[in-house]
């Protein structure tokens, strides 16, 4: 993992991990920033982001979305984790905000939630830039660690999506 300090971005740290940009930011708010190219135009992506059967593709195998202001967008790992959250509001083929559940092993901030924004961007005719901001940190451990683990594994799953379109569709195991 390559780690730069970015003077353009004040009170920012900027990490690579493979496809996918990292910035860890304390100003204006504290937030996540992601970026990552997918090698794809904007509809296949927005497809594969907001459909069931596009998100069986990458995320995982049991996935439910009901695009909507207040429908689900929720991966079911296993029969007690579950990740993704509630759509807040969606501009087809162009964003998608929810408000997103962090994993079980921070139930404050999987309670109380942050605020998960996705924006896909044109970056030529076949390809996509999709931008995540994750907003509404607070203060103490428990959300120190939740910012901590979801810079990583929100890094993984825009990873998964680039892998998507990069090698094809995840073949993910049955059910046992």
């Amino acid at each position: 993992m390559t780690v730069v300090l970015s003077l353009a971005l004040a009170a920012a740290l900027v990490l690579q991990t493979g496809p996918v940009t990292v910035q860890r930011q304390s100003s204006p708010e504290k937030a996540l920033v992601f970026d990552v190219t997918i090698p794809a135009a904007v509809d296949a992506v927005w497809q594969a982001f907001t459909t069931k059967d596009g998100l069986q593709t990458w995320l995982w195998r049991d996935c439910r979305v009901d695009l909507r202001a207040g429908g689900d967008w929720i991966v079911q790992y296993t029969p007690t984790a579950t990740g993704g959250g509630t759509i807040v509001s969606f501009q087809a083929g162009r964003e998608i905000v929810i408000r997103a559940m962090a994993p079980e092993q921070f139930p404050l901030v999987r309670s109380t939630r942050t605020l998960a924004t996705f924006r896909f961007e044109p970056a030529g005719a076949t390809a996509t830039t999709v931008t995540l901001v994750q907003t509404g940190w607070q203060a103490g451990a428990e959300w120190d660690a939740a910012y901590d683990y979801l810079a990583g594994g929100n890094a993984q799953l825009l990873a998964q999506l680039h892998r998507r379109f990069t090698t094809g569709p995840i073949a993910w195991p049955s059910a046992q």
